[in-house]
């Protein structure tokens, strides 16, 4: 197939393009920049210049596609504090390209995620659509980017293969510069390697090769309006992490009380409080994915989280 995936160069696209090329398919990544357009090409992965902005060019690049995976999001927006304005053109680019392959029964992929889905218990494939109270308690720049994949899902019902792939907060791995890293470099400048209360609250993750893998499959194979978690750990526990972060680190591992999490962690304070465990039982039933890479425990202690730290 011909695919056109957008967010191609980022952290998971960068895993995604491979991996289809690998099964035979063609891909085509959107690029806002030169270097992201080189980036594609030494992937062996045709350019399409443009920017989630560029309606047409995304409706042009749709139909002239076997498929499209969605992963681009404004995160340059999002953490400049305009977190509506970005999700509200993620609704804008998808509301494009499905009406770009509406009565296509061509797939259309896109990344969500499982983070606060069920606060508390393990969440599953079927937890998360309701348009309820608990929709409208997650804020509105969230709200709008659960709408989507829910207008995602709905696209069923105008002949596209549409799926949702839900990706834990933590996709781990060799430059990973995301929580996991993040949380590195709180424990080096405050000295300690901290954890939330008594710290038993679960962090799912997955290896990114591995949710790339999910990716591939969900383009080939997943049934129409098919909601997908990409979870290799179910929910380890943060004071797990903590303690592995001390260790490479030597450093020693602490419990920050709840009311001073906020001067500790600043803005990950919030995100490492849930207990947010995720399934992918009904996935890995449905399309035979099976994580293959290490969990983050393992990952973690392969050091390359640390190495920055100690140069």
């Amino acid at each position: 197939m011909r695919v056109f995936v957008t967010g191609a160069s980022g952290w998971i696209g960068s895993a995604v393009v491979p991996e289809l090329i690998g099964a035979g398919h063609q891909a085509i990544g959107l690029a806002r920049s030169d270097e992201s357009a080189a980036t594609l090409i030494a992937a062996d992965a045709e350019v399409h210049r443009g920017t989630l902005d560029d309606l047409d060019g995304l409706r042009d690049a749709a139909n002239a596609s076997d498929g499209v995976i969605h992963l681009a999001f404004k995160h340059d927006l999002a953490f400049t504090g305009d977190f509506q304005g970005a999700a509200d053109a993620d609704r804008r680019a998808v509301e494009a390209i499905g009406d770009a392959l509406a009565g296509s029964d061509r797939p259309f992929v896109i990344a969500s995620g499982t983070l606060g889905l069920f606060p508390g218990r393990v969440a599953n494939e079927q937890d998360g659509h309701s348009s309820d109270a608990s929709l409208a308690a997650l804020g509105v720049g969230p709200q709008t980017r659960r709408a989507t994949a829910e207008l995602v899902l709905s696209l069923a019902s105008r002949g596209v293969r549409s799926s949702v792939v839900r990706l834990p907060p933590t996709n781990h791995g060799d430059g990973d510069h995301g929580f996991m890293a993040t949380l590195v470099g709180i424990a080096v400048e405050k000295g300690v390697s901290g954890y939330v209360g008594d710290g038993t609250n679960r962090w799912p993750a997955v290896h990114r090769l591995d949710s790339a893998h999910l990716f591939r499959l969900a383009l080939e194979n997943a049934p129409a309006g098919s909601t997908l978690h990409a979870v290799a750990d179910e929910g380890v526990p943060i004071r797990d992490i903590a303690q592995v972060i001390g260790r490479h680190l030597d450093l020693p591992v602490v419990s920050i009380p709840a009311e001073d999490a906020g001067e500790h962690f600043t803005w990950l304070a919030s995100f490492l409080a849930i207990d947010s465990p995720a399934s992918s039982a009904l996935t890995r039933d449905l399309l035979g994915w099976q994580p293959v890479h290490l969990g983050l425990i393992d990952d973690l202690d392969q050091g390359h989280y640390f190495q920055k730290q100690s140069t």
